[in-house]
Parts: structure tokens; sequence; C-alpha cells
């Protein structure tokens, strides 16, 4: 057994300097020691160390794992014991176990200084970065600050402290966007992961997370429980949406998020490179939450459909650019905040488009039912807007309709189902032989496969797939979500032209 004190003042110094667990630094040198012993051998024997923590007394071992005895060795054949050999020490043994024998240790001043000082550093660096790992794996989801120590093709290096360094990618550096060497930054932390060349935390600037917990630290009522963030949609660098709400009925949070002046959500703007942040009230009520989230456009009408999840909205016409916003600026963050589809138009656009809708009814109904003009514009007055309802709507609620009697109400069902088994069966017949039009072949980013594959389930014209809602789209295509919404919104092109 070999006594060293110098052990215990190694362990002591390095522990205090690079603030890791004196376990670590043990574990660092047994390793070395061990190291060193194979290294005096040859390396034609495996050793183990094992240091006394109070007293540095060490004791070395040779160990032997137990194989089979038809298993082939490559390298390092002193390592490994035969089982029927080690059965002999320990007729129990079983192949897997270690069997272990003191020997001679080597003196910790004559170990290969090198070889100790290696894997020393070596395991305190790797006990440092996961420490690092841990203390800021608990920080995911907050704002860190550091001096930009450089800029690597567009990626922003910061150092925060204490040999800790973050990265905000390109892509989530604002658009533009500079920093200069030595500047503050501030980011969102958003992930944490350890690599064997040093922690990464990847962090953000773009992310509606930011934005969000910028506000929390201008705005105290936030922190306080009084005002909750509802959501936030984001334009990086150029436009935001957040919406709020009081839990407080005396507090306007509008009022409070914007600040005296504009102070609070000025000093957020100037964060975000002069991101310009519109302030909306949330409300539980979602055709008046999307009305607020519109803002500045004033809503002169909306038309909600629950099946597809959206809503028409309808503005005054000197008003549609900007309720649009530039490059659908306006109307897509809404969009996103509120999770709503919207469709803006002007409110001569609306009239019109409800106008044609209801002559598309009438004629529908009159054609397919068989009834006259006035007839069907009762159906459609009274709400009625497919053929399904006609057929399958209760009598007892058409009885309620002024002039329909049971006899009227049982041929309106009856010729009603009639037209749409006609129509299935037509619809049948044309999905054989359906072609797409040539404007929907030639709409920007449709595949031709995917055009037939429209056409085939009644979707012929670039028409027919802006009437589409994106969730409709990805049922019936199983395209991603993204994807199904660009190809709706450049079907919707000449709408807002």
């Amino acid at each position: 057994m070999s006594k060293n004190k110098e052990i215990l003042q190694i362990v002591e110094i390095m522990s205090n300097e690079k603030g890791v667990d004196r376990e670590v630094i043990f574990d660092a040198i047994e390793a070395a020691l061990a190291t060193a012993t194979r290294k005096k051998h040859h390396d034609q024997i495996n050793a183990r160390v094992k240091i006394n923590r109070d007293t540095g007394e060490y004791e070395t071992f040779r160990i032997w794992e137990v194989i089979d005895d038809d298993a082939e060795v490559e390298d390092h054949e002193g390592w490994y014991m035969r089982l029927s050999e080690a059965q002999q020490r320990d007729p129990h043994i079983q192949v897997g176990d270690i069997i272990e024998e003191p020997i001679e240790s080597v003196a910790f001043g004559r170990i290969g200084a090198q070889t100790a000082k290696q894997v020393i550093i070596q395991k305190v660096r790797e006990a440092e970065r996961k420490k690092i790992v841990e203390d800021y794996q608990q920080r995911v989801g907050e704002i860190v600050s550091g001096l930009v120590k450089r800029v690597d093709r567009g990626d922003i290096i910061l150092d925060l402290g204490d040999n800790v360094e973050a990265i905000i990618p390109r892509s989530q550096v604002i658009p533009r966007e500079h920093f200069r060497i030595g500047e503050r930054a501030r980011a969102y932390l958003q992930n944490v992961e350890y690599r064997p060349r040093g922690p990464l935390l990847q962090c953000s600037r773009t992310c509606n997370e930011f934005l969000i917990e910028l506000f929390k630290i201008e705005v105290p009522e936030i922190n306080e429980g009084l005002i909750d963030i509802m959501g936030a949609a984001r334009d990086p660098g150029i436009r935001a949406k957040i919406a709020v709400r009081s839990n407080d009925p005396r507090l306007d949070p509008v009022g409070a998020c914007i600040g005296m002046r504009g102070g609070r959500v000025n000093a957020v703007s100037n964060e975000l490179n002069g991101e310009r942040i519109d302030v909306i009230q949330w409300d539980e009520n979602d055709a008046q939450y999307v009305i607020n989230a519109m803002a500045p456009a004033e809503i002169v009408s909306i038309v909600v459909d629950e099946d597809k999840h959206s809503m028409d909205l309808a503005v005054e016409d000197e008003q549609l650019s900007q309720a649009i916003g530039k490059n659908g600026q306006n109307v897509r963050l809404a969009s996103e905040l509120t999770g709503w589809e919207l469709n803006v138009m002007s409110a001569s656009e609306m009239q019109a488009k409800h106008e044609n809708e209801a002559r598309k009814l009438i004629d529908l109904f009159s054609e397919s039912l068989g009834v006259d003009e006035d007839l069907a514009q009762v159906l459609v007055e009274e709400g009625f807007s497919s053929l399904e309802e006609v057929a399958y709507v209760p009598a007892a609620e058409m009885l309620e309709i002024e002039g329909f009697d049971e006899a009227l109400i049982s041929e309106l069902k009856q010729r009603a189902k009639d037209a749409l088994l006609t129509k299935a069966i037509a619809e049948e017949e044309m999905r054989e032989t359906a072609q797409p039009a040539q404007d929907l072949l030639n709409l920007e980013g449709m595949p031709e496969e995917l055009a037939y594959q429209l056409a085939a389930q009644g979707v012929i014209t670039q028409e027919d797939l802006a009437e589409m809602s994106s969730d409709e789209l990805v049922e019936m295509t199983g395209l991603d979500e993204q994807k199904a919404a660009e190809l709706i919104m450049k079907a919707r092109a000449p709408w807002f032209e």
C-alpha cells in the first residue's frame, strides 16, 4: 500500500481552482495511476487503482475479465482469463466476472508526468462541461446575456462568462441586425447539449419566446400574475403581435404593456432592432379576438366557418391594403396569433361574394330539387347551404319554416337524396377521367402529379383549390401543413389583386 499526501494536496487545489467535485479529481488520479501501471508492464496487464479519500493511501490491483475458453482475443490477451483457469481459483465464477489480484503500486512521483497531467486535465474538462450543461439546462427558456466574442459566417458567438460560450445561429439572428465584437447581446436560450468538444448552448433572437420573455422583464405585472401573455407572432425585425389579458378587471393589460408614453413597448422594440409591436387584447370570443388581432385595420363584418376553422373578414375598401399588410404580413401574423385561417376582403367584395354564393345555392336548389326560384331562395334565407342539409336536417326543424308542410318536406328530402346519389355517381365517373385545368397545372409550386391527384378528387381549377382550407388539403393529399398553406395562398393570389 502506498501513501502520498501530495495526492490530497493536488485534489484540494484542483477542486478549488476548477470548482469541480473532489471525487472527479480522485477518479482522474486513479485513472492516471492505472495508465502508468499498464505502461510499466508494457500494456500486458490491465489494472485498477483505489485511493483512500481520507489518507491519500492507494492500492493497485491487476484485473482480468473472465471469457469463454474458445473466445478469440485479438489484442491485450493478458487482460483476460479463460473460464476453466478462472474456475480453478473460484468454482462459482462466470463469464464476464472480474478477477482482481493486488500488485505493487507505482510511485505517484514517478508516474509519467505527461500521462497523469493529460488524464487529469481531460477528466476535469469533462466535469466542467457536464457542470455547465447541468447549470444551463435549468435555464433553458430564459434570456441569457453575454459579450459578442466573434462572428463566424453569420453565427454570433457569445461569451457568457466563466468560459461558457453560447451560439446564436445565423438563422436565429434578426435580419439586418449587426453586432460588434465586445458588444453586449441578449438572446433566448433554446437548447443545451453535451458534446465532447464542449457544451453547445443554442440561442435565438427570432423566436416568439424571446419577445414574450422581454415583455416579462419590462412589465412587472406579468411576473406578478396580474397579466397573462396568451400568444405571440413575429416577422422578426419588422413586426410582431402579442396578445395579453388581465386577471384584474381594474387593470388595462394593453396599456400596462405599452407603458407610459410607450416606454415599455419601445424598450422591447429597441432590443428587437426596431421591430414594430402590436399589443392585442385577448378575448375568449374567437371572432372578437380576431377583430382585435387585425388592428389597426377595422373589421366591418365577419363570417365564421367552424368546419374549416376559417373566417372571412371584410374591411372598408380604402383599408384593404392596410388590413392585408405588406406582403400579407398583417393578416399572416393575425392568423398565426389566433390560430384561425383568415381571408380578408373589402366590404364590397364580401357583399359580392355572399351574393354570388347565394345565387349559386339558389341555382343549385332550383336545378337539383326541381323547385322554383322563390322556394330555393326561402331555403337559402333559412340557412340551408347544401343538399345534405336538405336531405338530413330533421323534419321537425323544417316544419318551423312558414309555408312548409309534411308533404312538401318529405318531397324535398327525397329529391335531395336522389340528387346526392346522382351526384355521387357522376363524381365517381369524373374521377376516372378527371383532367386538371391549365391554371391549376401552371400554379407556381404545383407538381403535375399532385394536380392530377387533386383533379381526381374534384379539385379541378385554381379557384377550387383557393376555396379549400389547409386542413382539407392536408387530409386529401398527405402534404405537410406548411406546403399546403403555401399552395392555397398562391391559389388565392388573384383574390388580393
